[in-house]
């Protein structure tokens, strides 16, 4: 290639930097809608549970930690001195095929534990469906769960392709009716939150309070697996330009969604009351399901529901496909090391008959759904998406140029504070 093709190919990757294209808002939309799920759903409980405050301090927070975090991962990615290399291929490029096997087995421990959150939602949902809407005694918990799990499994068995293009298919009505759903709670506002708050001087337990909130925070805003193939088609795409481009896309993105999530979330807590969000928490179901059983009006009493089940389905069925695909990752890498083979077709189906039988036994035990949150979604969530690029940038030749930030500081604070949320609540149980 010349010299002047390459300086004409320059020119119009910096063009279309510049301008804001159809498949940015595209990618803009995509990454809203692997953020906004079911674990929205769940996050107006805990913050308001405890006042006002906490849920003005997260306003403040979302948006950098948000924006920074997932910034830094994409930067991450973009390191990469190859432009197909994705994260896993970027971790071996930069620390060895040992932290590259480390990382896969983080990401099926992020994922994993998340996919048998949703069981347990989806059967609580379910549950609570027919017993306030529909007036019907609910099946055995056992049963019940098994069949919705069978059921989910069976649009797995349709292939990958189907599924995401199902999920992508549910991604915008859901967002539409969440946003005009928050519109329809305005009217039942009320100031139980005001009354229940109390100073944040006379307030000790405030920052216990948001401590304990940021890891559902972390969860509930999260969109890192999809972070990798958005920074690959970056780099593909608009080359040396890259680092900017991806970041005017994911400031847009945030700002949508921070905007959207946290208007939710005030019209859910100014529609009830501390009590109501503590029963909430008490039968462990969404705040969907609860706000249509307390205020039953038609509209909120079936479409409430329905959007909690389809968002809790689409969450499922999105994170069946990384968890399975992290843990073919595991034992084909681990059958490797001990020289042993078997089929792809006969390991899918112990992943399957795995994932099945753990699904089914924990939506029976029916655990916490916002324990499990706090407990193992965020804090390894954010070792990948807070810890691991700012070790990067301190020990990677091509990150450098990203030290001295005061944002690189912002997001190991908050990194910590998720992870140390775990060992609390280890040693407070």
């Amino acid at each position: 290639m010349s010299l002047n093709e390459t300086a004409l190919l320059e020119l119009a990757a910096q063009s279309q930097t510049s301008d804001w294209q159809k498949q940015d808002t595209v990618w803009a939309l995509s990454l809203y809608g692997t953020a906004i799920g079911a674990g929205t759903l769940f996050l107006p409980i805990n913050a308001g549970l405890n006042g006002i405050w906490p849920m003005l301090i997260m306003v403040l927070l979302a948006f950098p930690m948000t924006y920074f975090s997932h910034q830094a991962l994409c930067r991450f990615v973009l390191s990469g001195s190859s432009s197909n290399a994705d994260i896993t291929e970027v971790v071996e490029e930069h620390f060895g095929k040992i932290a590259g096997r480390l990382l896969i087995l983080l990401y099926f421990f992020a994922i994993y534990p998340l996919l048998l959150m949703y069981s347990v939602a989806i059967t609580n949902t379910t549950e609570s469906f027919l017993i306030h809407q529909m007036g019907i005694t609910a099946p055995p918990r056992a049963l019940l769960a098994i069949l919705l799990v069978l059921g989910l499994m069976a649009v797995v068995q349709f292939g990958q392709q189907i599924i995401v293009k199902t999920m992508s298919v549910l991604v915008y009505p859901f967002i539409t009716i969440l946003i005009l759903l928050s519109l329809y709670l305005i009217p039942h506002w009320n100031n139980a939150i005001l009354q229940h708050s109390s100073l944040p001087s006379e307030s000790h337990g405030i920052w216990m309070t948001l401590w304990l909130i940021i890891p559902v925070m972390v969860f509930s805003f999260n969109h890192s697996p999809i972070i990798s193939s958005f920074a690959v088609k970056q780099k593909q795409r608009y080359g040396k330009q890259a680092d900017e481009k991806s970041s005017w896309i994911l400031r847009y993105s945030h700002l949508l969604m921070v905007a959207t999530v946290m208007f939710f979330v005030f019209s859910c807590v100014f529609s009830l009351s501390p009590h109501d969000l503590a029963l909430a928490k008490q039968q462990n179901i969404s705040i969907l399901s609860y706000i249509a059983n307390h205020f039953h009006t038609p509209i909120l009493t079936y479409v409430a529901p329905l959007i909690a089940f389809v968002a809790i389905s689409k969450s499922f069925l999105g994170h069946y496909l990384g968890a399975r695909e992290g843990l073919h990752s595991l034992l084909v890498k681990s059958l490797d090391s001990f020289n042993k083979t078997i089929s792809n077709k006969k390991l899918q189906r112990l992943i399957e008959l795995f994932m099945v039988i753990s699904c089914w036994i924990v939506a029976t035990l029916n655990p916490s759904i916002l324990r499990m949150i706090e407990t193992l979604g965020g804090p390894v969530i954010a070792m990948i998406l807070f810890l691991m690029p700012m070790y990067a940038i301190a020990k990677v030749p091509a990150m450098k140029k990203y030290k001295h930030r005061l944002s690189n500081v912002f997001i190991t604070v908050m990194g910590l504070i998720t992870i140390s949320a775990i060992l609390y609540g280890l040693i407070s149980n």
